[in-house]
């Protein structure tokens, strides 16, 4: 397995299993100007931050979005804020801290809290949206019911993530899609934090299509989807059937040929399944009958002793050997044991044509089988994670850390990453421009 020791705000040829790198992976490591940065620092004995969230607008600006946790628990608990950053030059230099959404702290109050953040940036406008958790329920207390049910709500922004509106409550929305389901209706959700996928094929009206996935009770996981950037949403596939009976927090991502990829949290590695569509304007047709446990299959994603949230990306990329043009996989998990050692697994699927003959009978199984790496990130205890890709190129990866000591859960650790790194120098992005120069605020 191979490492990535990463030093505090420092710049530097940071090698990747350095017995093993050669000449030429050297060069390419020290041109890539990894700078690894705490935007939402956390201290021993101090308020906490958690739950990374991260997108790039289409100016190419980064928009890192935390929870800020004054009740010194999980959104539910009491109260909980939103604070993001802003970065117009691939990561180099960030804004300050502003506030998203700020939770009123009166106990059982609709708005008592805001946090678990997922997050777009629509690629064809400046516009952008943040779903979360609202209000003084707990996911997963007997006292959070359909009648009364952990909140969702949804804020948008007009320029590309600088500033946000009011937050709008969409609960009923949201629960109702699945009031008549035969595994009867969900006490609880939430969309998994993060990174909420944007298609880039299916465009209906003036925008593409957004997915997002939810961790649920009881019936296991669902996957929404919107067609007008998240003010109104609907189910994807059949109600009555949950795409990930025992998973967790989730996340999705679109496929090549359009199809729609869930991979789930669970105790060991991940649950993967697929969406494959009869009618993409419709939003018509079916998962599989059965999720993909990852870790058991030959290469599969490993996550040892933990169950905890990582993200998955899709991207376009070179295979080194070949130089041909792939679409590239990466996964993000605590390699363990336990909440530690955060790292990133990686695959080439097996074409990146959208009506290629590799996807008619394309399963879940095929893609939890035959991974890469892993990159460890960092040595530190660690948990959950997200990423997007750079107008560099690079990877902005986000990752929880605890950076200032152990039990200091967590500080939100923002480092850039090439998929050369990544790796190990078999792939490389298809955009490669060197980041702009740092502006001084």
């Amino acid at each position: 397995m191979r490492q990535l020791f990463l030093s505090f705000l420092l710049v530097g040829t940071l090698t990747a299993g350095a017995q093993s790198t050669t000449a030429s992976q050297v060069a390419r490591i020290s041109t890539d100007d990894a700078v690894e940065r705490p935007l939402f620092k956390t201290f021993p004995g101090e308020i906490p931050y958690r739950i990374p969230a991260i997108a790039v607008n289409r100016r190419g600006e980064l928009i890192a979005v935390s929870d800020y946790r004054p009740c010194g628990g999980d959104i539910g608990f009491g109260k909980v804020d939103l604070r993001y950053r802003i970065s117009d030059n691939n990561g180099a230099t960030w804004s300050r801290e502003y506030v998203l959404a700020e939770g009123d702290g009166v106990k059982g109050s609709k708005t008592c809290g805001y946090g678990d953040a997922a997050i777009a940036a629509d690629r064809g406008s400046d516009e952008a949206v943040v779903v979360c958790v609202t209000g003084n329920t707990v996911y997963g207390s007997g006292s959070t019911t359909r009648k009364n049910p952990n909140r969702v709500a949804v804020l948008h922004s007009t320029d590309g993530g600088h500033h946000w509106g009011r937050p709008v409550d969409i609960t009923e929305q949201i629960y109702a899609l699945f009031d008549q389901s035969r595994l009867g209706p969900v006490d609880a959700l939430f969309f998994g934090s993060g990174r909420i996928c944007q298609s880039k094929l299916i465009r209906v009206g003036h925008y593409y299509r957004l997915y997002a996935a939810l961790c649920a009770r009881p019936g296991g996981n669902r996957v929404v989807y919107s067609d007008d950037l998240g003010r109104t949403w609907q189910a994807l596939g059949d109600i009555h059937t949950s795409p990930a009976p025992n998973g967790d927090e989730p996340k999705v991502e679109e496929l090549p040929n359009g199809d729609v990829l869930l991979s789930s949290r669970v105790s060991g590695g991940r649950l993967f399944n697929i969406f494959h569509y009869l009618s993409e304007r419709n939003a018509t047709g079916a998962w599989e009958q059965q999720p993909v446990l990852s870790q058991k299959e030959n290469g599969g994603i490993k996550a040892l002793q933990n169950s905890t949230n990582g993200e998955i990306l899709l991207v376009d990329a070179r295979d080194n050997a070949t130089h041909r043009p792939v679409c590239l996989a990466l996964q993000s998990v605590p390699l363990g044991p336990g909440r530690a050692n955060v790292g990133i697994y990686y695959k080439a699927l097996p074409t990146n044509k959208r009506r290629a003959p590799e996807w008619e009978h394309y399963t879940a199984k095929d893609f939890a089988t035959g991974w890469g790496g892993p990159l460890k990130v960092t040595t530190l205890g660690s948990a959950y994670s997200t990423m997007v890709q750079q107008t560099d190129g690079r990877i902005a990866f986000f990752y929880e850390e605890e950076t200032y000591g152990k039990g200091a859960c967590y500080t939100n650790m923002y480092v850039p990453l090439t998929l050369e790194r990544i790796t190990d120098g078999k792939f490389s992005a298809l955009r490669t421009q060197l980041p702009p120069k740092a502006k001084r605020r």
